[in-house]
């Protein structure tokens, strides 16, 4: 029997966290033991290279407006390991979570002693955590993979809408080269008649999608084709957009995210949304729908953490979200002098990721490291300066909250700062600025 919060989270850390293999059969069976928890839940499931977890943002106070209560699954966590698992946006107390972990435990026990590759894995367990906990709780889950599609431990549920956000380049050890290979895993989460919501893609991942989907016979609704979205004029805090599905036009969506990509997520959300309200026949109150999109936020992605000057967070992690980075530096502060602190985990695309933040008007870089999680940890910047000599805008400060305050000393009142990188990275950031505020 586990007895606290700090020896649950060491017994769900301390399992493997990767079996290479071509199924779900483990899985499987884990869910059958625990009385398929995953098969008493209306879900919706969202997969995709970037946007999953802003698009399940949205989708969570799309439907808590409707008066449901909303389990949403996310991955990774921020502040707290109980945000992947939370209610309403509040979540999993820390003894619900320890009584979760008991309540698993002895099937996990089991597993060990019987299965020739072993039990579950660290994913698994925590998938089989949400589950649980969701099933006597929520009206629908919000289910976001957590890698790929077909063999990530999640898709052994049977979704109400599937969402497919974006696909691009990233994980490449584990689902393909190749966009088409990238999104044939992405596809598993397509079910048997199904809606399944589609993101701006490219053409070539797209074309995948779509056979897949005709292959199940499910309705597949794409950006730009069935779901039409148009950018209207917008201030530098808020994005605008007009919104054409299915009959229904939304003239101006407004929304806090910032980024013509999160137009786009929240469009998927939208339409996963009203796809979903249909499938039940149940209706839903346009006012309250524009005011749910309008307040959601997702800590994390290009989050402001103080104004004067401005410092901003951004989990970017991948050559594809720094690109969509770039693009809103470019598009709505590229009247400022732009600092960047810049710390990448050494198995990410950190040279294309650093080639892309120099075309940043203005720009000042100071690459630094952080502490990665388990075994994995950020690239040499030193290393990765030699590669840059040439750009007199490059510097390296090892530690980051030198690295922040080296630039915090350099900029005026009217820069902007970005830390960005990894997700990882901007905890680390974040709890620093939080703890801050706190003391002050």
């Amino acid at each position: 029997m586990i007895s606290n919060y700090e020896d649950a989270l060491a017994f769900i850390h301390g399992r493997t966290q990767f079996k290479k293999s071509d199924h779900l059969d483990r899985m499987r069976l884990f869910m059958a033991k625990l009385g398929n928890p995953e098969r008493q839940l209306s879900v919706i499931h969202v997969a995709g290279t970037n946007g999953k977890g802003s698009t399940v943002a949205f989708l969570r106070d799309l439907l808590m407006a409707t008066g449901k209560t909303v389990g949403t699954f996310t991955s990774p966590f921020l502040m707290r390991f109980n945000e992947r698992i939370s209610v309403d946006g509040m979540p999993v107390p820390d003894q619900d979570l320890v009584a979760l972990v008991n309540q698993i435990k002895p099937t996990v026990d089991e597993l060990d002693a019987t299965l020739e590759e072993g039990g579950p894995t660290e994913f698994e367990i925590i998938t089989a955590m949400m589950f649980t906990y969701f099933k006597d709780r929520v009206d629908v889950a919000v289910v976001e993979v957590g890698i790929g599609g077909i063999l990530d431990s999640t898709n052994v549920l049977t979704p109400e809408v599937s969402v497919i956000t974006t696909i691009g380049y990233d994980h490449m050890k584990l689902l393909g080269n190749t966009l088409p290979e990238i999104a044939g895993q992405k596809a598993g989460i397509i079910k048997r008649g199904k809606p399944v919501v589609v993101g701006q893609l490219p053409e070539e991942a797209l074309s995948v999608i779509e056979q897949k989907a005709i292959a199940e016979k499910s309705p597949i609704y794409r950006m730009d084709h069935e779901i039409m979205v148009q950018p209207l004029p917008d201030n530098a805090w808020e994005e605008k957009f007009k919104f054409r599905f299915d009959g229904f036009t939304f003239d101006a969506v407004k929304i806090q995210l910032l980024g013509q990509y999160q137009i786009a997520n929240a469009s998927c959300a939208l339409a996963a949304f009203m796809l979903y309200q249909a499938a039940h026949h149940q209706p839903w109150d346009r006012h309250d729908t524009l005011t749910a999109l309008a307040k959601t936020v997702w800590a994390g992605r290009f989050e402001p953490v103080n104004q004067d000057p401005l410092i901003v967070l951004d989990g970017a992690h991948n050559e594809p979200a720094v690109t969509e980075v770039t693009q809103l530096l470019k598009q709505k502060f590229s009247d400022r002098e732009c600092y960047i602190v810049l710390a990448v985990l050494a198995d990410k695309q950190y040279e294309k990721m650093l080639s892309l933040f120099q075309t940043v008007p203005h720009h000042h870089i100071i690459l630094t490291t952080f502490q990665g999680p388990g075994t994995r940890h950020a690239v040499d910047p030193e290393t990765l300066k030699t590669k840059h000599e040439n750009d007199a805008h490059i510097d390296v400060v090892d530690n980051w909250q030198l690295a922040i305050g080296t630039a915090l000393k350099t900029m005026s009142s009217d820069d902007l700062l970005l830390i960005t990188g990894s997700l990882y990275f901007i905890s680390d950031v974040r709890h620093f600025f939080l703890d801050n505020d706190d003391e002050a």
